[in-house]
């Protein structure tokens, strides 16, 4: 979709790299009446449009229960950009991309309506190359890809008639499940085909953790365990259940943050230099941190390197809050933990003995992502005679969100006739670097799925690896039938038990 911007460009990006553009291609998005595709996909599929980044050969077909006509979703449309890309009234882009959009209404399970997408292909005279988008509750994605395999939309038997499939997130919601649906996709998909989406990989803070490693002299050297004590990954949120009760009862933080968004910036974090920045070179080594974590349960059964726990009421940005299991549609007794802190260890020559910390929690004060990487202290304090200022740990943070970008903490002087040290930042921001707007993760992660790039998805044997990890954990807390689930007061930084586990280990969180 070519189509003139009316921004202006920056000079200084000019000539820097030649932007791939994928093939013609239809995106096929199931659930496309949903709150997934209203909020996210179609305002980045309008970017990637203004950007220019689509072919000139694009349609939308979105498939959902809801009956509506082509111009009723069209309107669809062109309402979520008004809301969510700050659309005011349809322009030139818009237009054009409502033109080619088209809609198909019916029942996920009702082979009908596989039957009618197919016309609709053959009729729109749809490109050869096809997305198919689950934007739908997990619980239908067997479905869905059953019934395009019964329909013969999911065969590739040319690579022009290319057919891929992108799932969101949770795949599985343990290691058996992930394994069955696993299996289920490799019935009518071979495993390049597929796209299991992680927004977390779309975030430029993100991808920028392996230029920041490997595409820099100064700091891989350093990258282990001579140098670097400990690490901390944080993903902190100030809201509570929200909306989200009916799915949110049967998740719980382990299964909505750790196993996906977590467990990938761990691998990202940990991962030795690949050979190449290709595909299967980088999902291999994130794999080899996932298959080399020390188990969680330790085996006495101690469950010494987790803690669960749960928000009561309290106090965040100054309002106050019900607790977890006050909130509408959650169990008045629910054991469902809204906070977890893990401790891992990983089994290899650069990383032995050095602990990486993982915790994500709701009604927390602050939200924030990030990754602080603490350096070990200098081997002997030169200047304990002269300051009287102890020397903090060089810290290094990659900010995920909200604020991306990369900060080093390290000692200076202070301006004085005598000798006195503190701790200064030095700070890097995407938003004021480059002079660009920094893209949505779903503009990344779209575009890379009709590239058939698929550097930024999870293998399969990633995701039953990390399920393979933590469901031993899951199962320890369903066994314990335990109804007191410890508690921490909305608007603090989690329960006391998260402290003592890192006090053991003569350290303690970071604060934000």
């Amino acid at each position: 979709m070519s189509v003139g911007r009316d921004d202006a460009v920056n000079p200084l990006l000019d000539g820097l790299r030649i932007e791939p553009t994928p093939d013609p291609t239809t995106l096929v998005i199931f659930g496309a009446s949903g709150d997934l595709t209203r909020r996210k996909l179609l305002p980045a599929i309008y970017q990637l449009a203004r950007g220019q980044r689509l072919p000139a050969q694009f349609a939308v077909i979105g498939v959902a229960r809801s009956a509506m006509s082509d111009d009723e979703f069209r309107n669809h449309l062109h309402a979520s950009l008004k809301e969510f890309a700050n659309l005011s009234a349809p322009d030139e882009v818009s237009t054009l991309l409502a033109s080619r959009t088209t809609y198909v209404s019916g029942e996920m399970d009702d082979a009908r309506l596989y039957q009618r997408l197919r016309s609709t292909l053959t009729q729109t005279g749809a490109p050869d190359g096809i997305l198919f988008y689950l934007a739908v509750p997990p619980t239908v994605y067997g479905t869905v890809v059953k019934q395009l395999g019964a329909a013969e939309l999911t065969a590739s038997d040319a690579p022009a008639r290319w057919r891929r499939i992108t799932v969101e997130k949770p795949f599985g919601t343990d290691l058996a499940s992930a394994r069955q649906l696993n299996a289920l996709l490799h019935q009518h998909l071979e495993e390049r085909q597929i796209f299991r989406i992680d927004h977390y990989l779309g975030k430029e803070t993100v991808q920028n953790l392996l230029v920041f490693r490997f595409g820099n002299g100064m700091f891989e050297p350093v990258w282990n365990r001579r140098y670097i004590d400990h690490v901390q990954i944080t993903a902190a949120e100030t809201v509570g259940v929200e909306r989200r009760a009916a799915y949110y009862e049967g998740a719980g933080a382990l299964r909505d943050m750790v196993q996906n968004h977590l467990m990938q910036l761990l691998a990202l974090v940990a991962m030795e230099p690949p050979m190449a920045f290709a595909a299967e070179n980088v999902r291999d080594r994130k794999l080899d941190v996932i298959v080399s974590a020390q188990p969680l349960l330790e085996e006495n059964g101690s469950g010494a390197n987790f803690v669960r726990a749960q928000y009561g009421a309290g106090w965040v940005s100054g309002a106050e809050v019900p607790a977890y299991r006050r909130e509408d549609g959650v169990n008045p007794r629910s054991t469902t933990e809204t906070y977890v802190a893990l401790r891992i260890l990983l089994d290899s020559w650069r990383w032995a003995g050095v602990p990486f910390y993982i915790r994500t929690g709701k009604r927390l004060p602050k939200r924030t992502t990030e990754i602080a990487i603490q350096f070990r202290r200098p081997p002997l304090h030169i200047f304990r005679s002269v300051s009287p200022t102890a020397i903090a740990s060089n810290l290094l943070i990659i900010n995920v969100q909200p604020d991306e970008g990369i900060s080093i903490r390290f000692e200076a002087k202070l301006p004085a006739t005598r000798m006195q040290l503190a701790p200064v930042m030095m700070n890097f921001r995407y938003g004021s670097a480059f002079g660009t707007p920094v893209p949505e993760a779903y503009e990344t992660l779209l575009l890379d799925a009709m590239l058939g790039d698929p550097t930024l998805f999870a293998r399969h044997d990633f995701v039953e690896s990390s399920w393979a990890l933590i469901t031993p954990v899951l199962e320890r807390w369903r066994a314990s039938g335990q109804q007191d689930v410890p508690a921490y007061e909305a608007g603090e930084w989690g329960p006391r038990d998260a402290d003592d586990m890192l006090a053991k280990d003569g350290r303690r969180w970071r604060t934000l």
